[in-house]
């Protein structure tokens, strides 16, 4: 009697509960997403080469930017313009070619400033601005190719049904199979790439309110100097 209980229990032990699935090592999830891995892989490869380099990119950029602005406020609030000026143009920053703009044009007059400081600034944001499409695009890519995976595993699945003439589980399991497979990857690609494109458009944003303020002072400066000499 004894024994028979612990063989019934060790064999219950052994079956796999109700509803509990295999885990799927990283192999099996690429050879059962089928062809359309592919795309998707170098939508992921790609994505992550781009963060990578506008992460270490802004954050060299932010640096030089806080760096300058901080020496070339104090220079602007003492109306010392020209040594801003040499600053500016021995730094390689953001703000230090915008500001350098505006201040080779201070003799001009505040409205020519700020015309040369509109223009150097687009260019200069169009810079920080560069890759960060490619990361939209590619987030919204990413879905799209698994679910167009999703469709073809159901087209598979429906096929199978079709040659054998009957509806069986293991008919459909692999058709079945990719579309869950290839969609699930194509989420999981776009959510970490779509976070880090609103990450880096957060810190362009903040880099050009750095710069646009550190701008208006330099026009004000111009507009004080135009007041003294008038």
């Amino acid at each position: 009697m004894v024994s028979l209980y612990a063989s019934a229990l060790i064999a219950v032990q052994e079956t796999p509960a109700l509803g509990q699935g295999q885990a799927l090592a990283v192999g099996d999830i690429w050879e059962g997403g089928g062809f359309m891995m592919w795309p998707l892989a170098a939508c992921f490869g790609i994505g992550m080469l781009i963060i990578f380099w506008k992460f270490f990119s802004l954050t060299g950029k932010a640096a030089s930017n806080r760096k300058l602005l901080k020496e070339v406020d104090g220079l602007i609030a003492q109306q010392r313009l020209d040594q801003a000026l040499a600053v500016c143009e021995e730094s390689s920053a953001p703000a230090g070619q915008i500001l350098a703009a505006g201040l080779k044009r201070y003799n001009e007059g505040a409205e020519r400033v700020t015309q040369a400081i509109e223009n150097a600034g687009a260019i200069e944001v169009s810079k920080l601005e560069s890759g960060l499409v490619w990361l939209a695009t590619l987030s919204n890519v990413a879905p799209l190719l698994g679910f167009l995976g999703t469709v073809i595993g159901m087209i598979q699945a429906f096929q199978a049904i079709e040659i054998a003439g009957e509806v069986e589980a293991t008919l459909v399991a692999g058709g079945i199979k990719v579309a869950l497979i290839t969609t699930a990857s194509g989420l999981a690609i776009a959510i970490p790439i779509n976070i880090a494109h609103n990450y880096f458009v957060t810190r362009v944003d903040r880099i050009v309110i750095d710069m646009e303020e550190s701008a208006q002072k330099m026009i004000d400066a111009v507009h004080a100097i135009e007041r003294g000499a008038a």
